[in-house]
């Protein structure tokens, strides 16, 4: 059962010959993943969070169907550094509202939800092409990849 739950998570482990560095270490690395050149802030956790480090995304983006409409995305990563066990416990929660002029749409999940968007645009060889505009996945990653290099686990947790 134990590795159907870790698949079900996302637990990633490290490789077996990387030292785990101290908790201080990891806080550290995961603070500086928030640079200039990326969309999303990395940050100390506030006391009502019940996490150590959180990574927040926002983003608006505009749907065109019948009526056009905004859409507001917000992305948050909550993590909880466990220096007994060498692990990162996060927990992925993503808000959504669908602007209307009738109404107002919100949606909230929580777990392993992702978003992407696309375009076409012309390639060098003048074929269309889709290229990625957005993927909310790119947090994740650069956050797994930083505590996995510190010799954490990485574990998805239902709560911190």
């Amino acid at each position: 059962m134990g590795r159907l739950r870790d698949k079900w998570l996302g637990t990633k482990y490290p490789d077996s010959d990387v030292t785990p560095l101290s908790a201080d270490d990891v806080r550290s690395a995961l603070l500086a993943v928030t640079g200039l050149r990326v969309p999303y802030r990395i940050r100390e956790a506030g006391p009502a969070e019940n996490a150590d480090v959180v990574a927040e995304w926002w983003f608006r983006t505009t749907i065109f169907d019948d009526s056009r409409r905004l859409e507001e995305l917000r992305l948050r990563l909550r993590m909880r550094l466990d220096p007994s066990g060498h692990e990162v416990r996060f927990v992925q929660e993503q808000w959504s509202s669908l602007g209307g002029r009738p109404s107002m749409q919100h949606t909230y999940s929580r777990g392993r939800a992702f978003t992407v968007e696309w375009k076409y645009e012309r390639g060098p060889d003048g074929r269309r092409r889709k290229v990625t505009t957005l993927d909310t996945r790119d947090v994740k990653n650069a956050l797994r990849q930083v505590v996995l290099e510190s010799g954490w686990i990485w574990r998805g947790a239902t709560t911190l």
